[in-house]
């Protein structure tokens, strides 16, 4: 994967996530807060330009320190989504999250990124395992995981909180012996 940009196929394209996107990026999670937030612990606040933009310096920061790969999902050069690699250097692990504007659900384009990602994870930066973990209930979610060929390696319990409640959350894992 060029660090830069990566074609997805169908004018989708991953890039890397910079200043220059706040923002879009801003908007984006406006336009999908109320969705966001069944899953995401940061999406219980209101979105702001500045927490946006906050967010997309500290990806540009762990960018730089190696801890992580921030990156948008485009359509013809626009944002309309977010995917990152988070890198655990020291146990040569790396686990995806993402998410993308409704519009844009189920045309495989997270799928097509994550698997950029993986393949970035496993041939350039040599991680030896990437992780997804993602609600029990979120179909979607999973689904991504699965056509990838990651295994699903169990259930961790009231693992992750959303708003009032903890979701149970499932872990999935794939090495670079997996794929196929």
């Amino acid at each position: 994967m060029a660090l830069l940009t990566h074609d997805l196929g169908d004018g989708y394209d991953l890039a890397l996530r910079d200043m220059t996107m706040v923002e879009a990026m801003y908007a984006l999670t406006v336009a999908n807060i109320d969705r966001l937030r069944l899953w995401e612990p940061w999406a219980q606040e209101e979105p702001t330009r500045e927490a946006t933009s906050a967010f997309m310096a500290a990806g540009l920061r762990s960018l730089a320190d190696g801890s992580e790969v921030p990156c948008a999902i485009r359509c013809q050069g626009e944002p309309v989504g977010s995917i990152s690699l988070r890198i655990r250097s020291f146990t040569a692990v790396g686990e995806i999250g993402y998410w993308i504007d409704a519009a844009h659900e189920g045309r495989g384009v997270v799928t097509r990124a994550t698997r950029a990602l993986v393949d970035h994870a496993f041939d350039d930066l040599g991680l030896v395992r990437v992780e997804l973990h993602t609600a029990t209930h979120n179909a979607r979610s999973r689904g991504v995981a699965e056509r990838l060929g990651f295994i699903r390696e169990g259930t961790m319990r009231a693992a992750h909180p959303v708003g009032g409640e903890r979701h149970d959350m499932e872990l999935y894992s794939l090495l670079p012996s997996d794929r196929g």
